[in-house]
């Protein structure tokens, strides 16, 4: 999948957005003044999440190891060595994901984000041009604890460890945090005021663009797709589920990326986004840290999902 395909139109859009955020500051704060903070209230933060790579149970043929054996948990792992480009494909009913793969003998890890059903997965290497060849093929029948599974764990757009320093300041948030609500509200407010829209990457975005959260706290600076990642991170290692969304945003088609976060409890609702009791919620913390109009944003209704990780 070609992540981001910035033309002319586009361009000029996020351009207006940035010269509002210049203008006009962070106004897409999640406003909590009905809430009043109890002491005695503490977010329960759960155990860190750690995938695992099992070469024992992995399926091999030559250099080329997928490991399922955590499907369950919502992802499978994936180890490749080959002089070549490589890329990997999941299939599902009538879906596909495209990733690159790394070719050096690193773990990668990929996520059953379609929730229970039967997978292909092909190890994709390089022929000529544009042209791939299926090297490994591995067929899975997919039943998860629960559909929330994918979206606790790390994975290749997702890529956070224990001691990654965006997970280090979301268990700060956590732990005076008074419950979900709260600390989501957290990580929102420290994206929102301490991360802005790099445009000069948008205009230059190599092919197969991964973002590395830990660098976008760094550089205080990112695309949306940097936005959505180290928003996903902080919230799934404090075991929020949250998905990585790719879609469409209208009037102008916008090609681009968000969240969805998942709550059980009773919800507050802002402008550009709610939370809502038990359902999946967009949050877009692009255009609320960049203060864009709020057209872009409505109540989700503008919004065409595509592809989520």
């Amino acid at each position: 999948m070609k992540f981001l395909s910035w033309g002319r139109k586009t361009v000029l859009c996020i351009l207006v957005i940035l010269m509002i955020s210049f203008l006009g500051g962070c106004t897409g704060e999640m406003d909590q003044e009905t809430r009043e903070r109890d002491p005695n209230l503490h977010y329960e933060i759960p155990p860190f999440l750690s995938n695992t790579f099992n070469e024992d149970a992995a399926k091999q043929k030559d250099s080329f190891l997928i490991d399922t054996s955590q499907k369950e948990e919502g992802y499978f792992g994936v180890k490749a060595e080959s002089e070549k480009r490589l890329k990997i494909q999941v299939l599902y009913e009538d879906l596909t994901y495209t990733y690159n793969l790394k070719n050096d003998g690193t773990v990668s890890f990929f996520p059953f984000q379609e929730g229970n059903g039967s997978y292909a997965i092909r190890i994709m290497e390089h022929v000529v041009d544009n042209k791939y060849s299926e090297k490994f093929r591995v067929e899975e029948d997919v039943k998860l604890k629960d559909e929330f599974q994918p979206f606790l764990h790390t994975s290749v757009y997702v890529d956070y460890t224990e001691d990654s320093e965006c997970v280090k300041k979301a268990n700060e948030f956590a732990k005076e945090a008074m419950d979900a609500l709260d600390y989501i509200s957290m990580v929102y407010k420290f994206i929102c005021k301490n991360i802005r829209y790099d445009v000069k990457k948008a205009e230059n975005i190599p092919t197969g663009y991964i973002p590395v959260p830990d660098e976008t706290m760094e550089t205080g600076k990112g695309i949306c797709f940097d936005y959505a990642s180290l928003a996903a991170s902080m919230l799934r290692s404090q075991g929020i589920p949250t998905k990585l969304i790719f879609g469409y945003v209208s009037p102008d088609d916008l090609y681009h990326a968000w969240n969805m976060v998942y709550t059980e409890e009773e919800g507050w609702v802002t402008v550009e986004f709610s939370v809502s009791k038990e359902s999946w919620n967009r949050v877009d913390l692009t255009f609320s840290a960049n203060g864009s109009d709020s057209k872009f944003i409505g109540n989700g209704d503008n919004y065409a999902d595509v592809y989520e990780y």
